[in-house]
């Protein structure tokens, strides 16, 4: 990295987009990441840091500003760390995500699979059903500033809906009247450090106040605060974390006033979530998302299916639908709770769920001799274990469906899924976050020793269970 030098200005063009978002330049064969860049632009700009590969650096010009090139909404873009893509337009978005998983199945995964489209959002804003904002030590309550733990005050977010920024108001308003203060990572001493909301479609909410200790003073006023903002209110709670770290909840949970769950409707199947259930926070997509699941599993009413990752059973239970057995595994046990309560409430009786590990469940299904003909799999960023993926293979699924959150951790595993027989034939990318760098994808592996399988026509995404 010899050649740039920091502080200098130097002309490129912009390339494409790295996994963060930013813009990529190549200046004398070294790649150079900016911000709030748009491909095809040519741009002066400012080498701010040399690294040992890369380098970073700011627009100072642009030449002429692409058609792909949007004026951003937020006022708070740039400063909040939430959003990545707001300087582009939807299209340009849906171009870089799709290419995003396209490079990770091609140079990761080694996979000669075509990502065959990106399922946009019809409405791009205002979708999280589950805000979680943090509370800065002085008291502003926001988002994280970029790779930091600095809290940038907000009080309307795009992407979060209007009752979540008034709970939020709220508590804010509650801990000034009353002098409640505020948690300071840093010394580990103060009380409230994170305000977690879930709103359902219905536009009722659940709020979760987290504090750094067992009792906060005025509770009571505190539920009365957060009910007058918001009326559609369905509980409020106090969650406890002493516990130095980024883990936003503890494991003890009081309930102030109301319900400790909210309820939701996804797929046509009620599910009941309490805080820490895992759900997809765009619900909208997450029906596209699942769709599409369902569709690259090719079930026909006769099948065994193995769903790891399974949290409280949403994509289970729509799995449940279509096969004849469905069984889901997931290592939180308050989850499976829920699970099993999700069954029993949608009137679903040939699902089945047990807790434990991915590794340990399908370490477990295989020594019973399981033999499904389908597994799903929604793990978490860091994607499947080797375990796991050896575990999954020495079952012999035909069809193995794999929703993904992270590209890269997908383009590894689909590598050494590979590698065990299994090879990926159908792909397809849905925006879940749109506005900012993350991605959902789907990936259909096929088991390629033994078996020759039609799954049939490419199905319409809106071919929803």
């Amino acid at each position: 990295m010899d050649r740039l030098h920091e502080n200098q200005i130097y002309t490129g063009t912009v390339e494409g987009y790295s996994s963060e978002g930013l813009g990529i330049v190549r200046l004398d064969g070294a790649v150079v990441f900016v911000p709030q860049a748009v491909r095809g632009e040519t741009i002066d700009l400012k080498i701010t840091k040399v690294m040992k590969t890369a380098a970073a650096g700011e627009i100072v010009k642009i030449y002429k500003p692409s058609p792909d090139r949007a004026a951003p909404e937020c006022p708070y873009y740039g400063q909040c760390g939430g959003c990545d893509f707001q300087h582009l337009t939807y299209p340009e978005e849906l171009r870089a995500k799709r290419q995003r998983v396209q490079d990770a199945l091609t140079r990761l995964g080694g996979a000669d699979v075509q990502v065959e489209e990106i399922l946009g959002a019809k409405n791009p804003l205002h979708y999280r059903n589950k805000s979680q904002y943090p509370v800065g030590a002085g008291g502003a309550i926001g988002f994280y500033r970029a790779r930091s733990h600095q809290v940038v005050p907000v009080k309307r977010c795009l992407i979060q809906p209007e009752a979540a920024d008034k709970t939020a108001a709220a508590v804010g308003e509650w801990m000034r009247r009353y002098k409640i203060p505020a948690y300071d990572e840093t010394a580990g001493r103060g009380l409230v450090r994170h305000i977690y909301v879930r709103v359902n479609q219905k536009g009722e909410s659940l709020c979760c106040v987290v504090i750094n200790g067992k009792q906060a003073p005025r509770e009571p006023e505190l539920a009365a605060y957060v009910c007058a903002a918001v009326p559609h209110t369905v509980g409020v709670l106090v969650n406890s974390n002493t516990k130095r770290g980024n883990v936003i909840l503890g494991e003890k949970y009081r309930t102030l006033w109301g319900q400790d769950f909210l309820m939701d409707t996804l797929c046509g199947l009620a599910f009941k979530l309490s805080v820490p259930s895992f759900y997809q926070v765009n619900r909208d997509q997450a029906e596209v998302l699942y769709g599409r699941a369902l569709a690259y599993a090719g079930l026909t009413g006769t099948e065994t299916v193995v769903d790891l990752y399974c949290g409280i059973g949403t994509i289970t239970l729509c799995l449940a639908k279509r096969a004849k057995r469905v069984i889901g595994a997931e290592i939180v046990p308050a989850a499976i709770r829920d699970a099993e309560e999700n069954a029993a409430r949608n009137h679903i009786e040939n699902a089945e769920f047990f807790c434990g590990d991915a590794a340990e469940a399908a370490a477990r299904l295989e020594a019973e001799g399981l033999r499904p003909d389908v597994i799903t799999v929604d793990p978490p960023r860091k994607g499947l274990a080797p375990e796991v993926i050896g575990s999954i293979a020495a079952m012999g699924p035909a069809r193995v469906v794999y929703v993904s959150c992270d590209p890269a951790t997908l383009g590894r595993d689909v590598k050494r899924f590979g590698e065990l027989g299994y090879r990926a034939v159908r792909a397809c990318a849905v925006d879940m976050f749109p506005g900012t760098r993350h991605v959902e994808s789907v990936v259909l592996l096929e088991r390629s020793i033994g078996r020759d399988t039609d799954y049939g026509e490419k199905t319409d995404p809106n071919d929803h269970p």
